[in-house]
């Protein structure tokens, strides 16, 4: 009843809404070569089917084969059986794909909205939270409670500042390591994590280069990458130099 005799949005809002047009700026090293492989594959989907179908559809199969993984290893300490990384390895792979192709399918039928947008990225910020849980458990960082903890939180903050600056200039920037080479990497990580466990080795905690462990190795070059990022998306964000009136966000 509240919400039949309440605008949840004033008038002003609703027109910034629909002036609000999609754009982004993209770097990265491995997109040029995605998009052809993602611009191929749309011509396969039908016409009927709703672009967010594809983005649901690509969420669900990504939080299932997560949540198999968390199942089968719920400490982040044991050896999971192998099918459960591939099986991620492989749901991530589907997930990146249809999260790629829903804009593209709903440019092809005319049905691309700022309201699609929002459910694209709301669907995002949930598979961050999953990916990273799993490909924790993939690696056994529950041995390590506090670097564990710091790349969970590490991949959400991430996540936030790239839309934050997203609020605040426009435009959604991609660098040139970035989400799609990032979701490779984790795809890499459970593959050899799924090679691990159906051989019998123990690759993450050997020591392979100045007594330094795969895991060790992994988890400084994400906090090297994480760094990196934040050092630039946050002075962007308090930079005061929106694309809004008077310097303000989007919104402004």
């Amino acid at each position: 009843m509240i919400l039949q005799e309440t605008n949840i949005l004033s008038e002003r809002e609703l027109k910034k809404l629909k002036e609000h047009q999609y754009s982004s700026t993209c770097s990265s090293l491995l997109d040029p070569l995605m998009q052809k492989f993602w611009n191929w594959f749309v011509t396969f989907v039908p016409l009927w089917v709703a672009p967010n179908l594809i983005t649901i559809v690509g969420l669900a199969i990504n939080i299932v084969t997560s949540l198999v993984l968390v199942w089968y290893c719920p400490t982040a300490t044991e050896v999971a059986p192998w099918w459960t990384t591939f099986s991620c390895a492989l749901g991530l792979f589907i997930y990146q794909t249809l999260d790629a192709i829903d804009g593209k399918q709903a440019r092809r039928t005319k049905t691309a909205s700022p309201l699609g947008e929002l459910f694209d990225h709301g669907c995002d910020s949930l598979s961050t939270v999953f990916v990273s849980v799993a490909s924790c458990c993939a690696v056994r960082l529950g041995m390590y409670p506090g670097w564990m903890l710091f790349q969970c939180l590490c991949a959400s903050t991430l996540f936030y500042c790239a839309h934050w600056q997203t609020y605040v200039s426009g435009t959604l920037t991609f660098g040139t390591i970035d989400v799609t080479e990032g979701q490779i990497v984790v795809m890499l990580v459970m593959l050899t994590s799924s090679f691990e466990s159906f051989f019998n080795l123990d690759i993450w905690s050997s020591s392979v280069f100045l007594d330094l462990s795969p895991v060790n190795l992994y988890m400084t070059v994400g906090l090297l990458i994480g760094g990196f990022h934040l050092s630039r998306t946050i002075p962007a964000c308090l930079s005061g130099s929106g694309s809004g009136k008077n310097g303000s966000t989007v919104a402004g």
